[in-house]
């Protein structure tokens, strides 16, 4: 199968590379190397350097293939804040560009990357794919509009969409040395090299985390499952236990053999309290569920930095 990988230098899109070509697959990697870097590109990779915000670069780059992997995107949140309008156009109108380019190039399927900021923070935990949908960010509701724009596509179209909503992926090629890094690089690169990792807050604050090699199983899944069950609907994608800040230090603590000694800030204005992912559904229509847990992730995700670094 020839597949497109957009957003395919990154973190979860140079990952979902090598799985799909240990699975004998050809695959295109669409990438302005923007945040993304060549070193993820895998051998055995065709490159084709773009901009997702341009409608001729990605109709090439869709042309011949038979599933979209979508994962370009602007991805932070914070990011998201300080220029609402570049999220949107890469996110929102990315999207668009991808489903129109993928629809009269007869792509069978669309896999597209969301996230769990289009919950907002929920009252129920875990929270299913169903619950109300209050974004609090640019990124979110760029998140929700593309989302709804795959749904649209499969009903009005006939194209093939599955969403999937990311919950906090960490792992392997994940880097710490971003203005907008996830906790775990941050809190990893910290504790490695003797510093206090910050918490905003008391550290109370609850997550689900995906591990990358879980996240790239369920994106394989998206792309098989059957269509009758899954097109133009959208998954939780998560680990199967839920985790605080305090818990996650200690884990890598004990791991890195260091005592934590964290500093800890005011909280973050907007700071979602406790996230929980109801994966249930996917289980159901995807046959996927997370098969790495926690503390193996983890020391999976230190034994990289330390490799990378030593």
């Amino acid at each position: 199968m020839r597949v497109l990988v957009t957003g395919g230098a990154g973190f979860i899109g140079s990952n979902l590379a090598d799985g799909l070509l240990a699975r004998g697959h050809e695959v295109r990697i669409f990438d302005n190397l923007s945040t993304g870097f060549r070193e993820n590109i895998p051998g055995g990779a065709e490159l084709v350097e773009g901009d997702i915000r341009h409608e001729a670069a990605v109709r090439a780059a869709v042309a011949g293939v038979e599933v979209v992997f979508h994962q370009a995107a602007h991805r932070a949140v914070l990011q998201s804040v300080q220029d609402p309008l570049a999220t949107d156009l890469a996110n929102t109108h990315g999207t668009l560009l991808v489903l129109k380019a993928a629809q009269d190039a007869g792509v069978r399927r669309v896999v597209a990357a969301s996230s769990s900021s289009v919950y907002g923070g929920a009252e129920q935990l875990p929270t299913p794919e169903s619950a109300p949908l209050v974004p609090r960010s640019p990124y979110a509701v760029s998140k929700l509009a593309g989302e709804t724009y795959c749904r649209v596509w499969s009903e009005l179209f006939g194209l093939e969409t599955v969403a999937l909503r990311y919950f906090n992926v960490y792992g392997p090629r994940q880097r710490p040395d971003s203005a907008y890094a996830a906790v775990i690089p941050l809190f990893t690169a910290a504790l490695r090299t003797g510093a206090r990792p910050t918490v905003h807050g008391d550290g109370k604050q609850s997550r689900s985390f995906a591990y990358i090699d879980d996240v790239v199983a369920a994106n394989l899944a998206a792309a098989e499952g059957p269509a009758e069950a899954c097109s133009g609907k959208v998954y939780n994608i998560a680990g199967s236990s839920t985790h605080s800040l305090l818990e996650l230090l200690d884990e890598l603590g004990a791991i890195i053999g260091v005592d934590v000694d964290a500093e800890h800030t005011p909280p973050r204005a907007g700071d979602i309290r406790h996230s929980s992912a109801d994966i249930t559904a996917a289980a159901r229509d995807l046959r996927w569920q997370p098969t790495v847990g926690f503390a193996d992730g983890l020391r999976r995700t230190v034994d990289w930095f330390a490799a990378r670094v030593d």
